[in-house]
């Protein structure tokens, strides 16, 4: 049952199916929205505001100055001394900045000192770069040293062992090129309200990024839900700083009419018992959108033998 009573939920799903008998895919972002049938219940017609608000949210996120499109450049880094800057003849060749930043010291345990020169202009915590430890960021568990060229910035991450540079630009040429995202209809069936099963004690897993580095995480439990007669399970992963709960799945779309490494559902902690599983907002991972970063794919546990013909489509770049 979808939400309220049997006598609701099927009144809703009799709504929805005529309904979608008569729209097209929507694709929030480029100006279209997908049609309301103009006596369709209150309800149905509420979820169907809610859903494409949603989707004009996370289409103005990912335009947006520092949102996943303005990566420009990035690269891999194992322990040694590199020139870097936008000059030819740098180790790490930035798309942008000064022809010469300064010189990257990396040690074998992964701490990172920048030597900036004089006159580059660059900027960290709003002064001028001198020699500066770069920290790291790391995947919900903190915020790497920023260094400042302007608009665009410089940085570090780690994922597993290995330590990767980044380049933002809000002048990215991505960012102009987009026209958003398609999408599989909005269908209130793919609006799942799940049983959760906690486990007695949270268990710690390591997920694969898709540069096949491993990422703790911790899972609390799992989501059971039923499909047309069927029953599957998704195990949502645990950050201690996030107050979502992140779902990293694939199904029988992905590799075909969707990403193929995963797909994302962020969803509200289990209440009650339950856990909403609203796949009509199943979105991208940012690597499906940019080259330029390494996101988690879809452990064994969360793949699912079921076409979920909702949320996005896979992204093909304008």
């Amino acid at each position: 049952m979808l939400r309220g009573n049997r006598l609701r939920a099927a009144a809703l799903l009799a709504a929805c199916a005529w309904l979608l008998a008569g729209c097209q895919p929507g694709t929030a972002g480029n100006g279209k929205e997908e049609a309301v049938a103009p006596h369709a219940a209150p309800e149905l017609r509420e979820y169907m505001r809610q859903v494409e608000q949603w989707r004009a949210r996370r289409i103005e996120n990912l335009r947006a100055a520092d949102g996943w499109l303005s990566y420009t450049g990035s690269g891999r880094l194992r322990p040694g001394r590199f020139s870097v800057g936008s000059g030819p003849g740098n180790d790490i060749q930035l798309p942008g900045g000064p022809s010469r930043l300064g010189t990257l010291h990396l040690d074998r345990d992964g701490r990172a000192v920048l030597e900036g020169v004089s006159g580059s202009g660059a900027t960290v915590n709003g002064r001028p770069l001198d020699r500066t430890e770069l920290v790291a960021g790391i995947v919900a568990e903190r915020e790497a040293t920023r260094v400042r060229l302007g608009a665009a910035e410089f940085y570090l991450v780690r994922t597993g062992k290995l330590t990767n540079w980044r380049y933002r630009d809000p002048d990215a040429p991505m960012r102009s090129r987009f026209r958003g995202v398609e999408h599989f209809p909005v269908d209130l069936r793919w609006r799942v309200v799940a049983d959760w099963q906690p486990f007695a004690t949270p268990r710690e897993v390591t997920l694969l990024t898709s540069i096949g580095t491993p990422l703790q995480a911790m899972v609390p439990g799992e989501a059971v839900f039923t499909v047309e007669g069927r029953t599957f399970r998704l195990q949502p992963v645990v950050y201690e700083k996030d107050p979502e709960w992140f779902i990293p799945f694939v199904d029988r779309t992905s590799g075909k009419e969707s990403y193929g490494g995963a797909r994302y559902l962020f969803t509200a902690p289990a209440r009650d018992g339950k856990l909403v599983l609203d796949f009509n907002r199943a979105e991208n991972p940012p690597c499906a959108l940019t080259p330029h970063v390494v996101c988690p794919i879809a452990p064994p546990s969360n793949r699912l033998d079921l076409a979920v013909t909702a949320g996005e489509k896979n992204y093909l770049p304008q």
